[in-house]
């Protein structure tokens, strides 16, 4: 009698597991991966799935697609002015220019001219210049991040804010609730009697009431005075500026862009900030917030940024790695702490090694996600296959997201080469079209080489059979890791 009871209760769950991830579109990988986990753990996959699973809800899909297409709109008639400047959508070497026209294609966001770009790889390094540019801020200071965590390294940016909002400079924070653990709305008590605001993110917003925990705002951005900007991998936490005993040395990439590239960023934070405001809080655009010709640009960097989300179907950054990787005529230089890409991406990485090109992939030694590690190895093995060299880092914790197309193209900037960067969290990163910039990223990355451990079929064959085994499990998981 019990068995038919459990038998019963079985086949009932699998049934409403099949009905309930076939309600919503999404990818057969996925559906496959979510029936994995309903039927193999009835109940407590429900819960997982309830929520994890259940993907954006319709009105603040809608919500989220209005407030960007009506803040490009303000955006495209603010470029109208004269007096912003260093927007061209021509570059000097025509053979460039398929990319430009295809990256201005995927977000309405222009190239820009002119940029002085500094490269950051070191935590406390990235922290001082940001201290010194938040310290010199005269008029407006917007920050944006997945990890503002209120720690000792928090506590040094949070004091600088609270005395440049004292002193009358608009303070806008804008943080995701989740990857800032232990930080509460009552850290930036201080910050707003002082006259600044700190807000979280929208898709962070009573989340766990709602059922909706997997959507995350993973950019990294700061614009300071509409002249100054950052964007990377690099978080405001203790364990990105020194070492611990868990992740050792941490090693990021940081970009600190003083240009017309600052506006395209600035533009970014304000589309995220109104989106996640209040009416009553929202920011209305003015020539103040952007990069004009009173600023007085001497780099010689052009740049583009691409920025991506659950909000939209085209998965920008996603297109954008693949556009890169299927268009190198010599090289394709990747560094990432979470190598799990979909059929896509691994396509076109079999069709750029197959071709001849230098494929280099640089992973993490250790995990800060075991799953998703034991997948990034799972698919380390199966791209060796295909004639992709696989370094291992053996220096800390590489968190760097940086991708290097021949001497031409690279890409920094918040997004990792995974499907959660695909297809589920708020992205951005940085397309930079500059020789000297490229040769600065070769150039470390042949230093992490220093480090770094080889991945051969020896080291493969030496992977006890538990280790391959978890490896496959994770693997199974990875569409919804």
């Amino acid at each position: 009698m019990l068995l038919t009871i459990l038998t019963l209760i079985y086949f009932f769950n699998a049934a409403i597991a099949l009905i309930t991830i076939l309600m919503k579109p999404r990818d057969v990988s996925a559906i496959w991966a979510w029936l994995l986990v309903l039927i193999a753990l009835p109940v407590f996959g429900f819960i997982l799935y309830l929520f994890f699973g259940r993907g954006l809800g319709d009105k603040k899909k809608y919500r989220l697609q209005q407030s960007d297409l009506r803040e490009l709109e303000n955006f495209s008639r603010l470029q109208e002015d004269d007096t912003l400047s260093l927007f061209d959508p021509t570059m000097e070497n025509q053979e460039l220019q398929p990319f430009v026209d295809f990256f201005s294609l995927l977000n309405r966001m222009p190239l820009t001219r002119k940029n002085e770009v500094e490269i950051f790889s070191d935590g406390e390094e990235k922290l001082t210049a940001l201290l010194q540019d938040l310290k010199q801020a005269e008029k407006s200071i917007h920050i944006e991040y997945y990890a503002f965590v209120t720690d000792k390294t928090g506590q040094r940016i949070l004091k600088v804010l609270e005395e440049k909002a004292a002193e009358g400079v608009e303070v806008r924070l804008l943080y995701d609730a989740f990857g800032s653990r232990g930080t509460t709305p009552k850290d930036f008590l201080q910050l707003e009697k002082n006259g600044g605001f700190a807000q979280t993110f929208i898709t962070s917003q009573k989340a766990l009431l709602k059922f909706r925990l997997n959507y995350h705002d993973h950019r990294k951005i700061v614009v300071v005075d509409g002249k100054i900007s950052y964007i990377g991998g690099f978080n405001i936490s203790n364990q990105y500026v020194e070492p611990t005993k868990r992740f050792g040395y941490w090693r990021d990439t940081h970009l600190r862009i003083h240009g017309a590239a600052a506006s395209l960023l600035q533009m970014r934070f304000l589309m995220d900030w109104n989106v996640s405001s209040p009416e009553t809080n929202q920011v209305n655009y003015h020539l103040d917030y952007f990069f004009t010709e009173d600023h007085l640009a001497t780099g010689t960097t052009a740049i583009q940024v691409v920025a991506s989300g659950p909000n939209s179907e085209k998965e920008q950054i996603k297109l954008a790695f693949i556009k890169l990787i299927t268009s190198a005529k010599k090289r394709i230089w990747i560094q990432t702490p979470y190598l799990v890409p979909d059929d896509s991406v691994i396509a076109a990485l079999k069709i750029a090694a197959g071709s001849g090109i230098e494929v280099k992939i640089m992973i993490p030694d250790r995990p800060d996600h075991p799953f998703i590690y034991r997948a990034t190895q799972y698919y380390a093995r199966q791209l060796l296959k295909e004639n992709v060299e696989i370094q291992v880092y053996r220096g800390g914790f590489l968190h760097a997201k940086t991708l290097i197309m021949d001497d031409e193209i690279c890409m920094v900037g918040s997004a990792n080469q995974d499907i959660r960067s695909y297809k589920l969290n708020f992205e951005a990163s940085a397309v930079l079209y500059d020789k000297k910039v490229i040769q600065q990223l070769e150039q470390t990355f042949i230093k992490d080489l220093e480090v770094c451990e080889e991945m051969t079929q020896e080291t493969v064959a030496n992977m006890s059979a538990w280790l391959i085994f978890k490896q496959q499990i994770s693997r199974l998981f990875s569409p919804i890791l």
